[in-house]
């Protein structure tokens, strides 16, 4: 009787899956609740299947861990995700790492297994991954409110600044003072310390088989070679196959608890809803753009070149920062700058220094380039950086909200669930590639380059070995920056 009553409490945890229609799990799935709602079976019923045993012959999914996780509160999120939002220094890499060490191991929201499908989601969808994960998580706790709540938190700091910095100091960085470029320096050193630092961890836990290694190197090798915005679905589609190919012969039904999952947001017709209204917009603005504003410096204009932008991007900052140049930097067939250009070449170089040693999505770009377009065109810059950034970022948020309720269905599937190695291997060797790019742009850019690969070197030790709170690297990077800077090094 106590074994039923343990059984009968597994499965009420796991309500948010099973509500609405049972019949999404599989058959031997769906009969394990069954058997587990009966703890006292009679003759003709077979004793029940624990729900977090699958059988010996299986592997053990992630999500079958007896491990309980927390229940958060708004001040939880409001608490936590302040905190990635000032801390957040790397770009998407050191995100996804940071959210995996802070939510996953030490507070416990989540099973790693629903982590990486939501990771694996924002790898799918167009759009800013580690902006949308920041959504996702604090949707799966909390409801639309909360994910509104933490991906807002953990957006805010860097979009400010840049807004105040297009406001203000465009100009002034296009020739900054050499003290700056010292901090600038030490910043984007230990960024790519945390980069690295997350790529370990999720190279050990996601790419821990000989195919996903072999996935996930590949896929890092492609992305340092090529940066086409087609290479990156690519990659998932064929990190896909392969592992439903090498994998079809396991069982890899979900059971077990929820993962820590308690809300999906909306309903799925609220999902359709926000995914056709995504499509409406695009479709609208193009067409006007095009049409009604075609050659204008209209504001609708600027709008529809981040939302397309937002609305087709596949693989980060690497991916969006030309295709932004070319819409916002208008040039001459022969090279050069047009009288009417919105950006300058030298101020789009200047901000995209200055977004690199934020923290937070280096989409907040776009607020700095809304700024600088709005006052070129005698605009009030607030509305430039508005327009900028919510173009950008909403279609990957929209598309996040309007895609997880049916996350609820499809994650059940097995053909998704034997995928989901081989994509979640892609996005770990996407990461990968970045460190590698990203030590490369710092060797290049910094005015002492052996001295940033030492910072470098020093805050990977530092966050990865000691683990020193990341908020004190990164300040110790700035002030040792500072120090190469007024110490001449080379």
């Amino acid at each position: 009787m106590q074994s039923g009553t343990i059984e009968m409490d597994k499965v009420s945890k796991n309500k948010w899956q099973l509500s609405d229609d049972s019949s999404i799990l599989p058959g031997s799935v769906k009969e394990d609740v069954e058997s587990a709602a009966n703890p006292n079976p009679g003759p003709s019923q077979p004793n029940p299947t624990p729900l977090s045993e699958p059988p010996p012959d299986q592997p053990k999914d992630v999500d079958n861990d007896p491990e309980t996780y927390v229940s958060v509160t708004y001040l939880d999120i409001l608490k936590h995700f302040s905190l990635m939002g000032y801390i957040g220094f790397g770009g998407p890499a050191a995100h996804i790492g940071l959210f995996q060490r802070y939510f996953v191991e030490r507070y416990k929201w989540m099973s790693l297994q629903v982590f990486t499908e939501l990771f694996a989601l924002g790898q799918c969808l167009p759009g800013p991954t580690s902006t949308q994960v920041s959504f996702a998580m604090g949707t799966v706790k909390k409801g639309v409110l909360g994910g509104l709540l933490s991906g807002a938190l953990f957006q805010y700091p860097g979009a400010v600044v840049m807004t105040l910095v297009g406001a203000g100091a465009a100009k002034w960085l296009t020739n900054p003072p050499g003290w700056l470029e010292g901090i600038v320096a030490g910043l984007s050193a230990v960024g790519v310390a945390l980069v690295a630092s997350a790529t370990k961890g999720l190279l050990t836990k996601l790419c821990n088989t000989n195919v996903t290694a072999i996935v996930g190197t590949l896929a890092a090798a492609a992305a340092i070679y090529w940066s086409e915005p087609w290479l990156y679905p690519l990659l998932i589609v064929l990190g896909f196959i392969v592992t439903n190919i090498t994998e079809w012969k396991l069982d890899r039904r979900l059971a077990g608890n929820d993962g820590g999952v308690e809300s999906l947001g909306f309903g799925m017709l609220g999902g359709f809803v926000l995914i056709a209204v995504w499509l409406v917009v695009l479709v609208v603005v193009l067409v006007l753009a095009r049409t009604v504003y075609d050659g204008e410096d209209n504001p609708l204009n600027w709008f529809e070149v981040f939302y397309r932008t937002g609305s087709i991007i596949y693989g980060g900052g690497q991916v969006v920062l030309p295709m932004l140049l070319t819409d916002v930097v208008q040039k001459y067939p022969n090279g050069t700058e047009t009288e009417n250009t919105w950006v300058t070449e030298k101020q789009f170089y200047a901000g995209l220094g200055a977004v690199q040693a934020m923290p937070g999505p280096l989409f907040n770009f776009a607020s700095y380039l809304g700024c600088v377009i709005a006052i070129k065109l005698k605009h009030p810059f607030i509305l430039g950086a508005v327009l900028a950034w919510f173009g950008l970022f909403a279609p990957g948020v929209m598309l996040m909200f309007g895609v997880l309720p049916f996350w609820k269905r499809f994650r059940t599937w097995q053909i998704y669930r034997r995928g989901l190695s081989g994509m979640n291997a892609v996005g770990v060797g996407l990461i990968l590639a970045s460190v590698f790019r990203m030590t490369l742009d710092v060797y290049r850019i910094s005015p002492f380059p052996n001295a940033s690969l030492c910072i470098a070197l020093f805050a990977f030790c530092a966050v990865d070995e000691l683990k020193i709170f990341e908020p004190i690297v990164v300040a110790l990077g700035a002030a040792l920056g500072l120090l190469g800077w007024g110490a001449k090094l080379d």
